[in-house]
């Protein structure tokens, strides 16, 4: 088990000391050495790191950046990081290494930051974080505090990987999933859900734990896929949509807006809707499985390989009242 101290620490600064011992239970249960078949593997990439007095980051950068430190082997060092593919959410440049990742996500990040709440002194719920790149971003902004959960063990291993050489941060990454934090928080000045939403069987059943997560006037930065048309309606994919099949539901801009009444939020804002491009979505040497190209059609790329339209994605935020 990893050491959690400084989390716990940092969730009783918000208020959240009662999450520590059903926390404790299930971090225990997701770093177990069942939890996934590859985690010996991870552990001793982890391992393999060289020892190094951490440094502080630059978190402002497209790339979140940890300096060049003598004594490092760079070759040695990306060999490692390689082992931890695929890399989906970045860039980073951790001591000389560039890891060039699938997502171009200082994109998306360029295209809402200056539209949310400031984040300066806010303490911020990052669902669906990946490897922790935006909640470094939001860091980097200013949020005095960053939890960032996501299911996939690898992302969080991923995390653990950038932490490792880089200053203490007040961010955390978790291997957990909304509706396994402990109880309604309300404790949240603003929460990021990028992603995410497309991925829940019950959209609408997610927004409200969003919700729950927030303190009263708490904004929520809501961006996820969405079709075209002005009629609130939806549409699920019977197999896949641009290769993906955990895809359940896709609304228009309108239904979106509506399950957002519904769930409680006011103040709804439109503040992005951008189509995916390969340039900000693409295979590289970091994550070398078929990315969004092979998921278009070569004859009309505004359609995806089944018919569908291209993915497309509205950033919007609103409040807790």
């Amino acid at each position: 088990m990893l050491n959690y101290e400084a989390l716990f620490a940092d969730l009783a600064g918000i208020g959240l000391s009662s999450w520590r011992d059903e926390l404790t239970g299930i971090l225990a249960e997701k770093f177990s050495a069942s939890a996934h078949g590859k985690l010996g593997e991870w552990q001793a990439v982890m391992s393999d790191l060289p020892a190094i007095e951490k440094l502080p980051a630059d978190l402002s950068k497209r790339a979140v950046t940890v300096p060049r430190v003598g004594g490092i082997s760079e070759n040695r060092l990306r060999d490692s990081l390689l082992r931890l593919k695929p890399w989906r959410k970045g860039p980073f440049e951790l001591c000389g290494v560039y890891i060039d990742t699938e997502w171009r996500s200082d994109l998306k990040w360029d295209r809402i930051k200056d539209s949310i709440a400031p984040l300066d002194g806010r303490s911020v719920l990052d669902v669906g974080c990946g490897n922790g790149y935006y909640a470094l971003r939001m860091r980097g902004m200013g949020a005095k505090l960053v939890i960032g959960i996501d299911p996939t063990l690898l992302y969080v291993i991923q995390f653990l990987a950038i932490c490792h050489f880089m200053q203490a941060e007040p961010v955390h990454v978790l291997p957990v999933r909304l509706h396994e934090l402990p109880g309604d928080s309300n404790a949240f000045d603003t929460a990021f859900s990028m992603g995410v939403l497309y991925h829940q069987r019950c959209p609408e059943e997610h927004l409200s734990e969003l919700k729950s997560s927030l303190k009263p006037g708490g904004e929520l930065v809501l961006e996820t896929l969405i079709l075209p048309g002005n009629e609130a309606t939806t549409r699920k994919p019977e197999n896949r949509y641009a290769r993906m099949r955990n895809i359940w539901l896709l609304p228009t801009l309108p239904k979106l807006e509506s399950w957002l009444e519904a769930a409680g939020f006011d103040n709804i804002r439109l503040i992005d809707i951008s189509r995916t491009t390969t340039e900000e979505q693409r295979t590289t040497e970091w994550m070398p499985f078929e990315s969004l190209a092979a998921a278009l059609d070569p004859a009309d790329p505004t359609r995806t390989i089944e018919g569908w339209p291209a993915p497309r994605r509205a950033a919007l935020i609103c409040n807790k009242p």
